[in-house]
């Protein structure tokens, strides 16, 4: 395995006129440069300039075209974009190879499209102190504004854990020996009973579709959360936060 780490496993790019400015406004955050589309103008330029001046962030230019591929919305880049360095994030293959014994639990998403799910995601399992969060490049909400802004800011230091897809990362999490663990309403357990030897990866699929039979297939226990009143489900994000403070609880026992 390489244990390269390329710059969009270091970076999360922010776009946009606002979001740039907030996050160069924000001290906690680390802008490692920003971007601006030849030929741009209108409100909040020059303050996005003045607050990287202040900062001593770079400020480069580059076409438009050039632009809107790297912020990777065209539609909504309005010129503008940031790379903002996310100092634990990292490629799946890279933790595995060079820090698996410090990951005990992760959480592995798997067709949730919603940005505000995303982010609430992260922010409740780096809350919680999970190792890790597959955050699948493809079939997932990409890592833009929406999911920092519904994480309150918490995805620049979440541990983010970089694939191409849910399947592959939860193959490869088999192979290290992590038992996988998927949430269903007939699971064989309720969450709060199972037993859940470490490491264990939780996967979470949409709310409309679950998970994909590809990842389905690698599960290894189903295991349900108790309801009462006769609810069927949860939101994901809310399934997430249940999952990560359970491993909270456990492992104060």
């Amino acid at each position: 395995m390489s244990a390269e780490i390329s710059p969009k496993d270091r970076f999360i790019t922010v776009y946009g006129r606002n979001p740039v400015h907030e996050v160069l406004l924000d001290e906690a955050v680390h802008v490692d440069k920003v971007v601006i589309a030849d030929g741009a103008r209108g409100s909040g330029l020059r303050e996005i300039q003045q607050a990287a001046r202040r900062r001593g962030v770079e400020v480069q230019h580059a076409s438009a075209e050039r632009v809107k591929k790297l912020a990777g919305n065209g539609r909504q880049d309005q010129g503008v974009f940031a790379d903002v360095v996310a100092p634990r994030m990292r490629p799946l293959d890279v933790a595995l190879e060079q820090d698996l014994s410090s990951l005990r639990a992760v959480l592995v998403l798997d067709g949730v499209t919603t940005p505000a799910n995303v982010g609430m995601i992260l922010r409740s399992a780096t809350a919680a102190g999970v190792d890790g969060i597959v955050v699948p490049r493809k079939g997932v909400a990409s890592l833009d504004p929406l999911v920092v802004k519904a994480s309150a800011g918490v995805a620049f230091r979440a541990p983010i854990l970089k694939a191409f897809t849910a399947a592959e990362a939860v193959a490869s999490l088999k192979e290290h020996g992590f038992r996988v663990v998927g949430l269903d309403a007939d699971g064989d357990d309720d969450l709060f009973a199972a037993h859940l030897p470490e490491p264990v990866a939780f996967v979470l699929g949409s709310e409309t579709a679950g998970l994909t039979p590809e990842v389905a297939g690698l599960v290894d226990t189903w295991v349900s959360i108790p309801m009462a009143a006769g609810v069927e489900s949860l939101n994901v994000s809310a399934a997430a936060a249940v999952v990560c403070f359970e491993l909270v609880r456990r492992s104060r026992l």
